[in-house]
């Protein structure tokens, strides 16, 4: 596969001439090289993109549509291939990757539909002076910037919605995971994306290309997904040219089961929200509180469901677990359990790092957490599950809203009335009532406090990329 930046709808060295490795995490071993684009580069980029942009914006929606559409339609034909590059360079196992080549199509299914729904509004002034009229132009250049642990579904959730608008966009991708998105350009090419509409520039600089581009007068949007640490810069940097931003940041999602819940299905919830994507999501599962009556057996259930699953390298069809995406990784990890059980919490499995290569972690419950423990502050982004325990629904609230952030939580009841008396009263921009997976191209996608700004899917998801005008009229 190509693996030069793609530019203004050709394949690119990078200005330098130099390259970075791309690691298979199973390993640690070498699995290909790629282009590592500078800030000349990222500059070509945008000048590709800022030109390509007028005649994007002029063509119609239905146009764009029908390449969204056919984009679609080449994501499915080839999802196996996407797949085994996903698990390759990212490390979860095919199961999970499979899942993400059907979620990250949908963007492009969802958006194709959406194109050509871009409506504005007309109405008469209150005074009766004049008509206002509210159309939706595109933002403009779009500088696109994806994580590694979704690198196709980020993707797309961006690049459909930002096309669907008439928008050209710049992809930085992660710099762990840059095939995947070099993989898309291509495909994109083939759906009949005119050259310079997507440009996709890997870059072990991704500071410094970044600002680059938030430099330049022509990009007028910023949509990051990542760490809070980072969109707080990234923020900082965007407000110098009052860049239009949308932000999706960490996230600390408490996973909350009173007594009366059906065990069974909180258990089936939690191995979602805990072990999708090996709990290397956004959305995962980080804190369970458990009501005290049961937390004793569903810690016992959790611990034997995350001991039986199958560790190993994420392109063999027989693993459910795969390795973390690199050795930082799961690092951290294995120090955030480490400071747990140092603070008298215990583990019912796992709870040690394996010998051996590869970047591996095994599928963790723990139990007696202390209160103040890092795990409970952080966003962990692996396959471990924190125990706590309350007694009552005031304390249960009170729990999970004691994070910095905000992007979703699970609530399990069998009680209607409490479930949405709970999701009314959690400070998160997404609840999942009774189901371990929220996530739907469909759904506004987004967190409160600092798990972010704006939205991701849905009709919501256009708008990111329109702007609206007001034009006072008379006839």
């Amino acid at each position: 596969m190509e693996t030069d930046l793609f530019i203004a709808g050709k394949w690119v060295p990078a200005s330098s001439g130099s390259r970075f490795d791309v690691l298979d995490p199973a390993t640690g071993d070498t699995i290909a090289s790629v282009a590592d684009g500078g800030e000349a580069d990222a500059i070509a980029a945008v000048e590709a993109a800022a030109a390509a942009g007028p005649g994007w914006a002029a063509t119609s929606p239905r146009a764009r549509s029908e390449v969204l559409r056919r984009a679609f339609t080449l994501m499915t034909e080839r999802a196996a291939d996407l797949a085994k590059l996903i698990s390759l360079e990212n490390g979860k196992a095919l199961t999970d990757a499979k899942g993400e080549v059907t979620y990250a199509a949908e963007f492009f299914r969802w958006f194709a539909e959406e194109a050509v729904r871009g409506e504005g509004a007309i109405a008469t002034a209150p005074s009766g002076a004049n008509r206002i009229l509210v159309v939706r132009q595109p933002v403009g250049v779009c500088v696109l910037v994806t994580p590694w642990n979704f690198p196709a579904a980020m993707a797309t959730r961006k690049i459909g919605p930002a096309l669907a608008a008439g928008c050209t966009v710049i992809l930085k991708p992660a710099s762990d995971t840059p095939l995947t998105a070099l993989a898309m350009a291509a495909l994109l090419a083939e759906a009949g994306v005119p050259d310079g509409v997507v440009n996709v520039l890997p870059s072990r600089s991704s500071g410094r290309v970044v600002s680059a581009m938030l430099r330049d007068s022509r990009v007028r949007k910023l949509s990051f997904t990542g760490s809070t640490e980072v969109g707080r810069i990234l923020l900082a940097q965007a407000a110098e040219n009052v860049v239009n931003t949308s932000m999706e940041l960490g996230g600390n999602a408490p996973f909350v089961v009173f007594a009366d819940a059906d065990l069974d299905a909180a258990i089936e919830g939690a191995m979602i929200a805990k072990m999708r994507n090996g709990g290397e999501a956004c959305t995962a599962a980080n804190r369970f509180f458990v009501e005290s009556g049961v937390a004793g057996e569903f810690a016992r259930r959790l611990a034997q469901r995350m001991s039986e699953l199958v560790v190993g390298p994420g392109t063999d069809e027989r693993t459910q677990v795969g390795p973390l995406v690199n050795e930082d990784t799961v690092a951290k990890v294995d120090g955030l359990v480490r400071g747990a059980l140092d603070g008298g919490a215990s583990a019912v499995t796992g709870g040690s790092r394996p010998a051996g290569p590869g970047f591996y972690y095994p599928p963790t419950v723990l139990t007696g957490v202390a209160a103040d423990a890092p795990i409970l502050r952080e966003e962990i982004f692996g396959p471990v599950a924190p125990i706590v325990t309350f007694t009552g629904e005031d304390e249960a609230v009170r729990l999970a809203n004691d994070t910095e952030y905000g992007l979703v939580a699970y609530v399990y009841t069998r009680d209607l009335a409490r479930g949405l008396r709970v999701s009314e009263a959690i400070e998160a921009g997404m609840v999942g009532i009774n189901r371990g997976l929220v996530s739907d191209p469909a759904a506004p996608f987004g967190g409160v406090k600092q798990s972010g700004i704006g939205r991701e899917g849905g009709h919501e998801g256009l708008l990111e990329y329109l702007e609206s005008k007001y034009i006072a009229v008379n006839w």
